[in-house]
């Protein structure tokens, strides 16, 4: 059960609706989480705002989807587990490749390394090693795509301290933490 109340498009003030609408708009639907970040209008500017990297950047979707699901299986976040998993099948990722990236890999030799560095970013709390740091570089991303990956590690860890803290109720299809498939 939600900790913080949901804002919807229905109990909203003009400037949370306004936010809101623009979600709908977008992904024709507004996320619980979502909702809870709309608390705060300021919070859910600045998440839209981090968030605009999901769709300008250079890392592809699946990339950042695997990166979303290896972060919140890490921190135990079963709301972002399941939003993930819907939203990287959506991207194009298969039940394995889920599978493999909520283990800390991926069938992908490149999307590996980032999977593998943001899992040691989130595991060892960013004091990761030079050679976990060179990966990156040998599997062929480029210094923005490595500074694209960290903001995504941080993005989600985000994610997860709400989803978890505030304990969200779930509105994608559920997917347990402990499932080995995903």
């Amino acid at each position: 059960m939600n900790r913080i109340n949901i804002v919807t498009q229905e109990n909203a003030a003009p400037e949370q609706k306004e936010l809101l609408d623009a979600i709908q708009g977008k992904l024709g639907m507004v996320p619980n989480f979502l909702g809870v970040l709309a608390q705060s209008p300021d919070a859910l500017k600045s998440f839209l705002g981090l968030h605009h990297i999901s769709e300008a950047g250079r890392l592809d979707p699946q990339t950042r989807e695997r990166i979303a699901l290896v972060i919140a299986q890490g921190n135990s976040c079963e709301y972002c587990v399941s939003a993930h998993t819907s939203i990287g099948r959506k991207a194009g990722l298969s039940d394995a490749e889920i599978k493999a990236n909520r283990a800390g890999t991926s069938q992908n030799a490149k999307a590996a390394a980032a999977v593998v560095f943001a899992q040691a970013m989130n595991t060892h709390h960013c004091e990761i090693t030079q050679a976990e740091f060179n990966a990156n570089r040998d599997a062929g991303y480029y210094d923005a795509e490595i500074v694209e990956i960290i903001a995504h590690v941080g993005m989600n860890i985000l994610t997860n301290l709400v989803g978890k803290a505030t304990r969200v109720d779930i509105d994608f299809p559920k997917v347990s933490l402990h499932s080995e498939a995903a």
